[in-house]
Order: C-alpha cells, then sequence, then structure tokens
C-alpha cells in the first residue's frame, strides 16, 4: 500500500469534516488491517497529512507496510542540517520569521510538556532516506518541521525554559535540547539486492 492509494480514505475523512475524527480514521479497514503503526505515526503523518501534495510528491510512492517505527532519541546537533522532503525544501527556515508565532498556535499542553521535559509531547517523524531511494543515506523529517526549527536550528529565538533548580538561587535557562524524541521510519536493508 502507498501513501497515493489512500486518495478514497482521505476523501471520506475530507468529506466527513469533523464527524470523521482520528479514532474512526484510524480503524478505518483500508489501515487498520494492513498498517500496525503507532497512533503518533498514523495521526501526524497520514491523518494529518495523508492528502497535502507536498508529501504525495515526497512520500506518495514509498511502501507503507514496509516501514517499521522505532522509537528512539537523537542528538539535537543532527537536526541542524537535516532535511525535509524536496517538495518541502527551506520549509524549516521559513519559521524562523516567528518561531513563537507557531508555538503559540499549538494546544497549551504542547508548551506545558516542552517546559517539563524539554521535548516535545509528541516525538518527531523521521525516514530514512533508504525508503526514497537505495542509494541516499541518512534521515529525513518527515513531520515536525516546526518543532525542528523552533527548538534547534532558531534556539535564541525560540521560547527558552527558565527554571531554578533546587539549592540554587540563580535561575538557569535551556534554549536548546540535548536530544530529541523520535519515532524512525526504516525497514530491515539488506543491500541493494536484497529485493531483486
Amino acid at each position: 500500500m502507498k501513501l497515493n492509494d489512500l486518495g478514497p480514505l482521505m476523501a471520506r475523512r475530507r468529506d466527513g469534516g469533523l464527524s470523521f475524527g482520528f479514532d474512526r480514521f484510524r480503524s478505518d479497514p483500508a489501515l487498520a488491517a494492513l498498517l500496525h503503526w503507532p497512533d503518533d505515526v498514523l495521526r501526524d503523518f497520514l491523518f494529518d497529512h495523508g492528502d497535502n501534495g507536498h508529501f504525495l510528491d515526497d512520500y506518495g510512492d514509498v511502501d507503507l507496510c514496509a516501514i517499521t517505527w522505532e522509537l528512539e532519541t537523537i542528538p539535537a546537533a543532527a537536526f541542524t542540517t537535516m532535511p525535509t522532503g524536496e517538495s518541502d525544501a527551506g520549509c524549516i527556515e521559513s519559521y524562523a520569521a516567528d518561531p513563537v508565532y507557531w508555538v503559540k498556535v499549538r494546544p497549551p499542553e504542547v508548551g506545558r510538556y516542552w517546559e517539563e521535559h524539554g521535548t516535545w509531547l509528541r516525538p518527531l517523524l523521521l525516514i530514512d532516506r533508504r525508503l526514497l531511494d537505495l542509494a541516499d543515506s541518512g534521515l529525513q523529517v518527515l513531520e515536525g518541521r516546526t518543532r525542528v526549527r523552533s527548538a534547534v536550528r532558531s534556539p535564541s529565538r525560540a521560547a527558552a525554559r527558565r527554571s531554578r533548580p533546587p539549592g540554587v538561587g540563580g535561575a538557569s535557562v535551556r534554549t536548546c535540547p540535548v536530544a530529541l524524541r523520535t519515532l524512525r521510519a526504516s525497514r530491515c536493508f539488506r543491500g541493494r539486492d536484497a529485493d531483486d
């Protein structure tokens, strides 16, 4: 199954409006029988962006059933040059003009979680670039572009976390995380000839 194959499901989601919520979406037979993905991935990738033209251009031909997802923590430094999809090139940088706005438009629990844990409520979604082209390597940001920008690429403009550690009189400022939780899309790659 490929993202392009989900057109009828995405049309039902659009046509159903608010009554076609995430729970109904994830239990649709088109997904439930074939994809056993974490809810965060189903929501952030397919439910929110499954009919986004840029996502269809970049990920429409990926075999969704071949993807496995793994929760891992990746050093924040790895995100400083990590790309996003070709159709969204420059997208991460475009948030630099007003990263505070992008935090404000999120539900309040997102900001609270960041304040308490120094990472995002839901993990970023990354994809192994070999899923797009076997000759490629590395990771790219699939979803979470705003979060990467505000947390890593413009830390001086991100909403800093102020706290008073126990027994310390002064305040410390946290402007950039050391690492971010991610859900990473990959599969077992045994070499270029493995699928032949």
